[in-house]
């Protein structure tokens, strides 16, 4: 089994109620396959993990605009992908894009203030853009042993809509998902 990191994580996304620490997993996914169970138990704040649904990404930031974008939310979303050629990100993201890989954006709408978590199952640069700027972001991990979640990405937020930024993906999907931890004080 996977060694456990040190810090924990706290998620919650907004209506599942009080959020519970979650271990995040410190190697790789698929160092510890053979001993995870068919269906591993995730964490409340991380239920939406288990559903799944879908949407395609923006290609060109003029249409990130668009109000009829579909938003990533607290859903495992397959999220198809476009190659690098055919890309206009909005800003151009803090890692340069590889011509061999894929990449996409999609709308986040937060509604409250909060620490944003983007997860993904797989390997691949985010950036998290608002008002023609890059978010910083607040902390990377990986996601609880077993879980399919091979990266999660912390941003404090504040209320309206952002664009998430997806570069130098594997494959021509990524399943991602995005869940705010509302602030309490």
């Amino acid at each position: 089994m996977a060694a456990i990191h040190p810090s924990l994580a706290l998620i919650a996304a907004a209506g599942l109620g009080a959020a519970a620490p979650i271990p995040m997993a410190a190697a790789a996914p698929g160092t510890a396959a053979a001993a995870c169970p068919a269906e591993p138990a995730l964490p409340p704040e991380l239920a939406g993990w288990a559903r799944i649904s879908s949407n395609k990404t923006i290609y060109a930031y003029g249409d990130a605009r668009a109000d009829e974008w579909l938003v990533l939310g607290p859903v495992r979303t397959g999220l198809s992908l476009h190659r690098f050629e055919s890309l206009r990100y909005w800003v151009a993201p803090e890692r340069t894009p590889d011509v061999h890989k894929f990449g996409g954006m999609v709308p986040i709408e937060v509604k409250k203030a909060g620490r944003l978590v983007v997860a993904l199952d797989a390997g691949a640069w985010i950036d998290v853009v608002r008002d023609g700027k890059i978010v910083k972001s607040a902390t990377h991990g990986h996601g609880p042993a077993c879980s399919g979640i091979r990266k999660m990405v912390e941003f404090d937020v504040t209320p309206g809509r952002y664009l998430l930024q997806i570069v130098n993906a594997p494959a021509q999907s990524i399943r991602a998902m995005a869940v705010l931890r509302v602030r309490t004080h």
